[in-house]
């Protein structure tokens, strides 16, 4: 599978070892029709939950003749990390059925607020903490659910140049 991949990393600061953007910005988003995987699990067994949610996901999308509308995303309704409630997907071009354990849906429109982060996936409590903190001046509220948009492939980027978009959406 193919994902867009970040090119112009300017825009980008060095921390701790790792490149990532300071820039928090709140952004409109349009619906987006989406096929998705949930489960709860403990955070050491997210990438094999991921692999079989997204090998599943693609699979169906093959089986239909159809092909992700953009990167994987995984989103998260909580913060338990021994008890994560996590639900890992693709985009689509327009809503798709579901099939077995691959749910239908889609990731709602309105304001969101995002950060792109560039370093390991394990390092990224630091961009969460900017964005509660830009949402904190901003004096607005997330909804509680945090999205990760995850831009370029693990199995063939080093860590540290691995690019995470995290959205947060607003109440």
């Amino acid at each position: 599978m193919v994902v867009p991949l970040v090119r112009n990393k300017e825009k980008f600061k060095n921390y701790g070892g790792y490149t990532m953007s300071y820039k928090c910005e709140l952004v409109d988003k349009k619906a987006q029709p989406v096929l998705t995987v949930r489960t709860r699990t403990a955070m050491q067994e997210l990438p094999h939950f991921f692999a079989k949610a997204y090998g599943a996901i693609a699979q169906y999308l093959g089986e239909l003749g159809e092909q992700p509308a953009g990167a994987p995303f995984a989103a998260y309704y909580n913060m338990d990390m021994q008890d994560l409630d996590v639900e890992a997907g693709f985009p689509v071009r327009s809503s798709l059925p579901a099939k077995g354990e691959i749910n239908a849906g889609e990731i709602a429109g309105g304001k969101y607020a995002t950060r792109m982060h560039q370093c390991p996936y394990d390092k990224v409590e630091p961009a969460y903490t900017a964005l509660a903190e830009f949402l904190k001046q901003k004096r607005l509220e997330a909804t509680g659910v945090a999205y990760e948009i995850y831009l370029n492939d693990p199995a063939s980027t080093p860590a540290q140049e691995l690019m995470t978009q995290i959205m947060f959406p607003i109440k």
